[in-house]
C-alpha cells in the first residue's frame, strides 16, 4: 500500500473515496461502508450505550504521506476541527522525504491498583505482600487462562505503603492486543481478596490505573533543514525558529499545554476513528507529562548538524481487540484502512501521528503563524 497520494485533497470527494478503497484493497462492502453516511443504526447505539436516542457523526478522514518504520499507512481521522488532518498529511511528506518516521512501543503492560485500608500495620502487611507475590502472581495467572495461553497474564505484584497508613497494590498484567481497562478490572477485583488474606484490612477501591507508563510509545524523525523553509524563511532559519518553540514548551506550562494539544490533535484523530477510549489515552498522556513535578512537553524538538531532530514518548494504552472495536463497523474499517497486525503497531502509528501534528504546528507558528492556513479552511468551511 502507498500513503503517498498527490493531490489528493484535490479531488472530489467521491474520488477521494474511490482512491482510498482501492488503495487499502478494500472490498465493495468495505467501500459501501466507508462511504455510508449512517455508520451505526440506533439499535447499535441503544446496545452501547444508556439512554441512547440517536448517533451523532463527525467528519472521517484520512491523513496520507505516512511512512512508519519503513511501512506506508493511510491514517484514519475523525475529528471536526480543520487543519489537523491537513497539517498531518504536509508533516508526514516532509518526514517520507528523509527515510519516514521511527516509532516503537512497549509491551501491553497495565497496571491494576488495590487500595488495602483498615490495617493496624501497614509496614508489615507490606513485608507479608512482598514475600508472597510470586505465589499470587501465579494465582492471579490462573484467573485469566486464555490470556495467559496467548502469551499474557499477571507478571508482578508490587505493595507501597501510603503516608496516610494504607497500602497500595499493584497488579501488572500483559493485556496483549487489548487495551486492557476491563480485564485488569476483573482481574484485581477477583484477586483482591487473595490480597487480603495475606495483608489483613479491607479492600477499598480496585481498577486500572490510565497512567499507563509501563505502556510506553516513542517516535522520533530527522529533517535536513533544507525540507523546512517556507516562503518567509531559509530551511536554517525555520529549523532553529521550531527548536526555539519547542523550547519555549520545556520553560511554560502554558504554551506546554498548547504544544501537547497540538500533539494530541492526531492521536485523538486516531483514537476515535479506531474505537480507541480517547479519554484514558488523554489522561495518562497529561499524567505523564507532568511526572517530574512540572507540566512538559511530550514532543521536543533540537536543531544541529543541519538537521532537525524531534522525539516523542507517552503512554499509549490502545487495542485492536475487544466489543468496543467489533461493535463499531467504522473502528474496524480503520483498522482495515491502517492494515495493522496489533495493538503495538497502532501504538507505534500514533506515536508517529502525534509527532507529526507536532512538527506542523510548530511549522505554522514559528513561520507564518497558525491562523492564515486554519482560518482558510474555516472560510471554505463557511462558503461550502
Amino acid at each position: 500500500m502507498k500513503s503517498r497520494l498527490p493531490g489528493f485533497y484535490r479531488l472530489p470527494l467521491r474520488d477521494r473515496q474511490r482512491v482510498v478503497a482501492d488503495t487499502a484493497g478494500l472490498t465493495e462492502d468495505e467501500h459501501r461502508d466507508m462511504v455510508s453516511e449512517v455508520p451505526l443504526t440506533c439499535n447499535q447505539v441503544d446496545r452501547m450505550i444508556e439512554n441512547a436516542i440517536g448517533v451523532f457523526s463527525l467528519p472521517f478522514g484520512v491523513a496520507v504521506n505516512f511512512s512508519v518504520n519503513g511501512r506506508d499507512y493511510l491514517v484514519p481521522m475523525v475529528t471536526e476541527e480543520p487543519s489537523i488532518v491537513a497539517a498531518a498529511s504536509h508533516a508526514a511528506r516532509i518526514t517520507r522525504e528523509c527515510g519516514g518516521i521511527d516509532a516503537t512501543a512497549d509491551p501491553s503492560l497495565m497496571t491494576g491498583q488495590i487500595h488495602v485500608i483498615d490495617l493496624p500495620d501497614a509496614e508489615t502487611a507490606a513485608g507479608r505482600l512482598r514475600e508472597a507475590a510470586p505465589r499470587l502472581v501465579e494465582t492471579a495467572r490462573t484467573l485469566q487462562p486464555r490470556m495467559v495461553a496467548r502469551g499474557g497474564g499477571a507478571r508482578e505484584i508490587t505493595a507501597t505503603v501510603l503516608p496516610d497508613g494504607n497500602l497500595l497494590v499493584h497488579l501488572v498484567s500483559d493485556v496483549g492486543d487489548a487495551m486492557g481497562a476491563n480485564a485488569v478490572n476483573t482481574l484485581v477485583e477477583e484477586i483482591a481478596p487473595h490480597i487480603i488474606r495475606v495483608t489483613g484490612g479491607t479492600a477499598n477501591i480496585r481498577i486500572v490505573s490510565n497512567l499507563a507508563d509501563r505502556r510506553l510509545a516513542r517516535a522520533t524523525a530527522t529533517i535536513p533543514e533544507d525540507l523546512l523553509h517556507d516562503r518567509e524563511h531559509t530551511g536554517s532559519e525555520m529549523a532553529r525558529r521550531i527548536a526555539r518553540a519547542s523550547d519555549l514548551a520545556t520553560h511554560s506550562p502554558h504554551r506546554a499545554t498548547t504544544h501537547n494539544k497540538g500533539i494530541m490533535n492526531g492521536i485523538d484523530s486516531l483514537a476515535v476513528a479506531t474505537g480507541q477510549d480517547w479519554r484514558a489515552i488523554e489522561a495518562g498522556a497529561h499524567a505523564y507529562a507532568a511526572r517530574n513535578g512540572t507540566y512538559q512537553p511530550l514532543a521536543t524538538w533540537h536543531h544541529h548538524d543541519g538537521h532537525l531532530h524531534g522525539s516523542t514518548e507517552l503512554p499509549l494504552a490502545v487495542g485492536t481487540v475487544g466489543a468496543r472495536i467489533t461493535d463499531s463497523p467504522r473502528a474496524c474499517l480503520s483498522l482495515r484502512l491502517l492494515g495493522i497486525t496489533g495493538a503495538r503497531e497502532l501504538a507505534t502509528v500514533m506515536a508517529a501521528v502525534g509527532l507529526a501534528q507536532n512538527l506542523a504546528a510548530l511549522r505554522a507558528l514559528a513561520g507564518e503563524g497558525i491562523q492564515r492556513g486554519h482560518m482558510a479552511l474555516h472560510r471554505r468551511t463557511e462558503a461550502a
